[in-house]
């Protein structure tokens, strides 16, 4: 007898990468979070006397170009990458995951009509709609986390408006429908618990995109003012000094692309888990 392979859910906990992923995201959000209270030096003090200093005991990731301690310089980075990340995200669902509920849940001329104003949005490259909503606002961090997560907003409406059609053919959603349900009550009591686990999968996904393009925007000097130690500034800082100091610009690349590698995976993760049987 031939015996079908079905596929079954693992929980998250029990995926060996995405306990390291999810690992490496505490270590780094929890450093972020206590950089005042770590016994770190101050990120923004100069000091000609110890310029490109190599990884030692007193400065474990070495020094950059102006002396700056980078290990003290990554720590307090992550508090502007990570934040500016986060507020990015929260703005990209914020704003998307209402326009593909309502889309996809009332259809007709309004989803129509909304679904073209994503599709203009989209037709954007996504660097170039976050620079020209940064030319708008003016150079900040935060207006680099609502550039990037203007940009990323589009996308998550699409994905929304997609798995709200798929649940909404679902026959207990007729059902609600003939015992008298209004459109609002099968939105929130059916659709959305039904849409929550591929949309936050969805989310993770973006939120390495956002980090990627933040950084990119604060490499790009659009950002945060020169000297904040942030990941992105730090490599456009660093970019000059490979040849004698490549420290200063490998330690915020490899921790950059460190999280946003840990934030992919857990995504896979959250996907795998809650996967149907």
């Amino acid at each position: 007898m031939i015996k079908w392979y079905k596929p079954r859910r693992r929980p998250l906990l029990r995926q060996p990468v995405v306990l390291v992923a999810l690992g490496w995201l505490v270590l780094v959000g929890g450093a972020a979070l206590l950089a005042p209270w770590l016994a770190l030096g101050d990120p923004v003090v100069v000091s000609a006397e110890r310029v490109l200093l190599s990884p030692k005991a007193d400065f474990l990731l070495g020094t950059d170009m102006l002396g700056r301690d980078v290990l003290a310089r990554l720590v307090w980075g992550g508090r502007w990458t990570l934040g500016m990340g986060l507020v990015g995200l929260g703005l990209a669902v914020g704003l998307g995951l209402p326009v593909g509920l309502v889309s996809g849940t009332v259809g007709g001329w309004l989803d129509v009509v909304l679904m073209r104003m994503v599709d203009g949005m989209l037709a954007f490259p996504g660097l170039l709609l976050a620079m020209a909503t940064i030319a708008v606002l003016g150079r900040s961090i935060i207006s680099v986390a609502v550039a990037v997560g203007l940009a990323a907003a589009p996308a998550y409406a699409r994905v929304a408006r997609s798995a709200t059609r798929e649940v909404r053919a679902q026959p207990y959603v007729d059902a609600a429908r003939a015992i008298g349900s209004t459109e609002g009550h099968v939105m929130v009591r059916h659709v959305l618990p039904n849409v929550t686990a591929p949309l936050l999968a969805f989310a993770a996904t973006q939120l390495g995109w956002i980090l990627l393009n933040g950084a990119a925007l604060n490499f790009l000097g659009l950002g945060v003012e020169l000297g904040t130690p942030e990941w992105g500034a730090m490599l456009a800082d660093g970019r000059g000094y490979l040849r004698d100091g490549p420290w200063a610009s490998a330690f915020p690349g490899l921790a950059l692309t460190l999280t946003v590698l840990a934030v992919n995976l857990l995504a896979d993760g959250v996907q795998e888990a809650t996967r149907p049987r």
